[in-house]
């Protein structure tokens, strides 16, 4: 589990506290494993007497000086939030989100972030998760502090009992090749700025979101990775005056899912459609 700590406004004791706090809620849960993010100074007398038995996880905490260092090596990563809004992507309850995230755990690596409870999540960070879990509280008093949010989702953690080994996942600095290839290929295929309008950006997004929830094995990944480098190929400015090469075979199965997709019916036939079911 993550925390990203910085102090905001003076708030160093409290900050202390609280990550104190939250080593003890993941070893009452059964959990070792505490990271942190620039924090603050943390290994006070306070907060290793609020640690408790605990101090093992407090003084073993491993610290990033950077949130993309933090989760280069997770395959899944998590954020918590409790505001809601549309960019900020789908949000699932938290119980629902603890059973998928047993059931990646069970052969990779997963963070679950946490902030401090005076600024929370920026947007930019939450775009890097593929999973967005709340905790469902009362509207009139929804704050949680971090050690109460932690002891909640590791809490949750317990009850999920994994049915079956799932693949391996690639890690999220693997990922990131993808994302920088996908915005090549969408501009390759005239996905262009429009005044206000940046279409590529918002697929972009949107794809971020779809590939970091499910993961990617290194297989598949592989696969996207060369289909972005195809389209660069055959589509873009270099492409110009080549003979077009062979369309990969995966590829036209895509096609051809999309065209029947799209298909218009007629009054003597029925249309015909493709639908994709994601198995829980």
């Amino acid at each position: 589990m993550i925390t990203h700590t910085e102090a905001t406004d003076g708030h160093h004791e409290n900050q202390a506290g609280n990550i104190a706090g939250a080593a003890r809620a993941i070893k009452n849960m059964g959990f070792r494993k505490l990271e942190l993010v620039n924090p603050v100074p943390y290994l006070t007398e306070e907060a290793r007497a609020m640690a408790c038995q605990a101090r093992d996880v407090l003084e073993r905490a491993k610290v990033y000086r950077t949130f993309q260092a933090a989760i280069a090596r997770k395959a899944l990563i998590v954020g918590t939030t409790r505001r809601l809004g549309s960019r900020r992507g789908p949000v699932m309850d938290v119980r629902q989100a603890a059973r998928r995230i047993a059931e990646a755990a069970a052969s990779n690596r997963v963070a679950i972030l946490f902030e401090n409870e005076h600024t929370g999540l920026t947007n930019r960070e939450l775009e890097e998760c593929g999973l967005v879990l709340t905790i469902p509280t009362h509207p009139a008093f929804p704050s949680l502090n971090l050690a109460q949010s932690v002891m909640i989702v590791a809490y949750e953690l317990r009850r999920p009992r994994v049915r079956q080994k799932p693949l391996p996942l690639a890690e999220n600095r693997e990922v990131q090749r993808l994302f920088r290839g996908i915005p090549k290929a969408l501009k390759a295929l005239g996905y262009v700025r429009k005044g206000d309008k940046d279409l590529a950006a918002e697929i972009g997004r949107h794809l971020k979101r779809l590939v970091g929830r499910a993961g990617l094995t290194s297989w598949e990944l592989n696969m996207l990775l060369g289909l972005c480098s195809w389209i660069e190929k055959t589509s873009g400015p270099k492409a110009a005056g080549r003979t077009k090469p062979q369309t990969p075979l995966i590829l036209i199965k895509f096609i051809n899912i999309i065209e029947i997709k799209e298909a218009k019916p007629t009054p003597a036939t029925k249309p015909y459609g493709c639908s994709v079911k994601c198995a829980e």
